[in-house]
C-alpha cells in the first residue's frame, strides 16, 4: 500500500457525492475513482472532485485500497462481494442488507478476507450522542427514542424500521451492552407499500426496556433520546445536539426529598459523515476494528427482523 490510500466511492447521489466530497479533502487520501450507474452524475461529481468516473463498479477492483459502498440497499451484496474477494476495506451503508443472510454473507466474505468492514451508522458520530455515553453512569434501566422525519422519494425501497429506526436500534444495543430478550412492536403503511411508521418496546437480559419510535411520514422532523439511569437522566436532541443532564443528590432531611441537580450542555457540532469517515480511514491505516463493524451492523438489522416479525412482516 502506497502512502495515500487509494478510495474510491460507489454511488454518488444524494449521500455518495459528500462521501466523495469529503475523501477529496482528506490528507493521506487519494480519491482515484467515482461510479454511478447514471454517466452524467459520475463525471459531474468526478470534474467537481478532480477524479476520475466511471459507470460500472468493477472498473475500481484494480485501483482502490478501500471502497465505500452507497447504492440502494438491495444492490448491496452484488456489489460488495467482487471487492470483499479481494481484500478490498468497505465502508457500506447501512443497513447493512436487505436480509439477514446477505448480512451474513457480507460478513463472513470481510473476515475471510481479513478486511476492514464498516457499516455506515452514522448516529454513532453524533458528538451529543458521544458525550452522552462520554457521561452516562453505569447502565440505563430504561431509554425512549422518537426519530420522525418528512416525507422523501429516497430510501423508499425498504421500510422505516430499516431506514431510520435502524439507526436507534444500534444505539439503543450500545448502551444497553446486554442481550435483548423480548420484542413487541407495531407498525403502519402510510404512502408507501411499505411500513412507514412504527414503534417496538424491547426488553433487555436484566429487565432494562427501550421504547423507540420511527417515523417517515411525521410534518416535521424530531430525533431526540432520552435516558434514565440510577440517579441520573440525559435528554439529547441529535439535530440541536444540545445535552441535558438531571441528577439526584442526598436526601434532604427536611424534605424528604433528593436534591437535584441541572446541566444543559451547548454540544460544540462536528459533522458526522466527516468523523466516520475518518473513523474508517483510521481502522484501515492501522488494522483495528471501526466503531461500527460488520457484526455489529448485522445485529441491528437482526434486531430490525425481530421487530417487523413481531408487527407481522
Amino acid at each position: 500500500m502506497s502512502d495515500k490510500l487509494r478510495v474510491g466511492v460507489v454511488g454518488v447521489g444524494y449521500l455518495g457525492k459528500f462521501h466523495a466530497r469529503i475523501y477529496s479533502e482528506m490528507e493521506g487520501v487519494d480519491l482515484v475513482g467515482v461510479v454511478d450507474s447514471d454517466a452524467a452524475v459520475a463525471e459531474s461529481i468526478a470534474a467537481e472532485y478532480n477524479t476520475r468516473a466511471y459507470t460500472d463498479f468493477r472498473d475500481l477492483l484494480d485501483k482502490v485500497d478501500a471502497v465505500n459502498i452507497v447504492v440502494p440497499t438491495s444492490y448491496h451484496l452484488d456489489v460488495a462481494r467482487p471487492f470483499l474477494e479481494r481484500g478490498i476495506h468497505m465502508l457500506m451503508e447501512k443497513p447493512i442488507a436487505t436480509t439477514v443472510e446477505e448480512g451474513e454473507q457480507l460478513v463472513a466474505l470481510a473476515e475471510k478476507a481479513g478486511c476492514i468492514f464498516q457499516v455506515g451508522h452514522l448516529e454513532r458520530y453524533n458528538s451529543g450522542l458521544r458525550a452522552l455515553i462520554d457521561r452516562m453512569q453505569g447502565k440505563p434501566s430504561f431509554i425512549e427514542v422518537h426519530r420522525l422525519g418528512t416525507f422523501v422519494e429516497r430510501a423508499t425501497d425498504v421500510d422505516v424500521i430499516t431506514d431510520l429506526m435502524i439507526h436507534d436500534i444500534d444505539i439503543v444495543g450500545a448502551l444497553m451492552g446486554v442481550p435483548a430478550v423480548k420484542v413487541d412492536a407495531s407498525g403502519a403503511h402510510v404512502l408507501t407499500d411499505h411500513i412507514d411508521i412504527a414503534n417496538a418496546r424491547i426488553e433487555f437480559e436484566g429487565g432494562a426496556v427501550a421504547n423507540v419510535t420511527a417515523s417517515r411520514v411525521s410534518n416535521k422532523r424530531f430525533r431526540r433520546i432520552r435516558v434514565f439511569g440510577s440517579k441520573q437522566y440525559y435528554s439529547l436532541d441529535f439535530a440541536e445536539q444540545r445535552l441535558e443532564v438531571v441528577t439526584a443528590g442526598d436526601i434532604d432531611p427536611e424534605t424528604g426529598r433528593p436534591s437535584i441537580t441541572q446541566e444543559k450542555l451547548d454540544i460544540e457540532p462536528q459533522p458526522p459523515l466527516d468523523a466516520e469517515l475518518a473513523d474508517f480511514i483510521d481502522a484501515v491505516r492501522n488494522k483495528r476494528p471501526p466503531l461500527v463493524d460488520g457484526r455489529t451492523g448485522l445485529e441491528a438489522l437482526r434486531m430490525a427482523f425481530k421487530i417487523k416479525e413481531s408487527i407481522g412482516l
